[in-house]
């Protein structure tokens, strides 16, 4: 039995390349792995011939013309930075190295001896901003302790060697603390693009659930209600029985619909392209009110739609989230209120939308069955920056109130109504 089975994994199968694509992969590949070993090994040549063209440069002549010094030092640093920039551990103990076999010569001048100082300096806020600290800290000692010795020995061995190690102490340190502020830095941004991401992961998540628990508690409690009214009456009334069977089927057909809808959205890739985004659906919103209202007829309770103020084109988060309080409210009435009838107020005003949904029903109190519900149309209405309100009346039944903020920009895309500002429309389903 092979590995792979025993483990209980299969390899998925390697796409077989094109003929012609296998014979240009071949050198292109061969041709890569080239470059990196060339690369490689002209990083580790430069490095480790660093030292000796130090010494070299500080033993060219003129020995006493600085300018001289400084320009060939400048061309023999230029080797080990490739090195640097791949493996800075091994790359700083070579360039110390070089510290100490150019700084060897007594005539050689302080000039040089700072600008090699600095170099290192610069390798070590490098390092610092690439490696951890425990790595960082001892490269630093390391550096700190080779420029002592630098200036502690030989013809420097003076009364300025004490300000020169103060000076090179206090340029290590200012060199890593930078290098570890950069690697804090950037390790915090990362953490932080990391917490937004879980963040919108999370709401995503939140998102969905809430579209899923609105789309199919609904359409659930209306499909329970109508196969229990076909069970009871099959045998006495046929006609009602088949009447009910039609129900469900709509129901059950128009949320396969939803759900397709949902997951489509959720496996489509951003590279589809605009074709597959409008081939979707348009969301629901409040002007669907009337078939909401019919299907929740036929589950037994009849809905009186009222429409106030001048009915105008909403956001499309707001209508949304208006339809989705109202739907979720219904659901709540058909399974918990144990009332025939409620009454659905959608009020138009001058900078926002008010959505109230009131039964008479003998719930008394939050009913335990609407609990995620409750939540649900809450978080709706807060995210939108708006109020919500659930809780039962003094005289009777539940009521659910939820205020949305409309935009101002929302109001010069105002849609006079037919009667004016104060007529009312009332859309009424009756159960049959």
């Amino acid at each position: 039995m092979p590995d792979t089975a025993r483990r209980g994994r299969v390899r998925p199968p390697r796409p077989t390349p094109a003929p012609g694509a296998a014979s240009d992969a071949a050198p292109a590949g061969a041709l890569r792995r080239a470059r990196s070993v060339a690369a490689t090994v002209l990083a580790w040549g430069g490095a480790l011939v660093y030292p000796v063209a130090l010494f070299a440069a500080v033993q060219a002549e003129p020995r006493q013309a600085v300018a001289v010094q400084i320009m060939l030092l400048v061309i023999a640093t230029m080797l080990p930075v490739s090195l640097l920039r791949r493996s800075p551990v091994a790359a700083l103990p070579l360039m110390l190295a070089g510290t100490l076999a150019a700084s060897t010569p007594p005539e050689i001048t302080w000039e040089v001896v700072y600008l090699l100082a600095l170099v290192d300096d610069v390798a070590l806020g490098y390092l610092a901003a690439r490696r951890s600290r425990r790595v960082s800290l001892s490269m630093a000692a390391l550096t700190l302790l080779t420029h002592v010795t630098v200036v502690s020995t030989g013809a420097r061995a003076n009364d300025d060697a004490l300000n020169a190690s103060v000076l090179f102490a206090l340029t290590a340190l200012v060199a890593w603390t930078s290098g570890r502020t950069l690697r804090e830095r950037r390790e915090h941004a990362a953490a932080l693009r990391d917490q937004a991401a879980a963040r919108a992961v999370t709401a995503e998540r939140l998102r969905i659930a809430r579209e899923l628990h609105d789309m199919i508690a609904h359409s659930i409690g209306v499909i329970a209600i109508q196969a229990g009214v076909g069970g009871r009456v099959i045998d006495s009334q046929p006609a009602e029985a088949r009447k009910a069977l039609s129900v469900i089927e709509a129901t059950s057909r128009e949320t396969l619909a939803g759900l397709r809808r949902t997951l489509v959205a959720l496996r489509r890739d951003e590279s589809d392209g605009a074709g597959a985004a409008g081939s979707r659906e348009p969301a629901p919103g409040l002007d669907d009110l009337g078939k909401l209202a019919a299907t929740t007829a036929d589950a037994g309770v009849r809905v009186e739609v009222c429409w106030e103020g001048a009915r105008r084109p909403l956001p499309a988060d707001i209508d949304l989230a208006g339809y989705r309080i109202v739907q979720e409210a219904l659901t709540n009435v058909i399974r918990h209120a144990r009332t025939d009838a409620c009454r659905v107020t959608i009020a138009y005003r001058a900078a926002a939308v008010a959505v109230e949904v009131v039964d008479a029903g003998r719930g008394g109190t939050i009913p335990p069955g609407a609990g995620l519900g409750i939540v649900g149309m809450r978080e709706r209405a807060a995210l939108l920056g708006g109020q919500f309100t659930a809780g039962p009346r003094p005289e009777g039944g539940f009521t659910v109130a939820a205020m949305l903020p409309v935009p101002d920009g929302a109001e010069e895309a105002d849609v006079a109504a037919s009667s004016g500002s104060g007529a009312v429309a009332v859309a009424t389903g009756v159960a049959g």
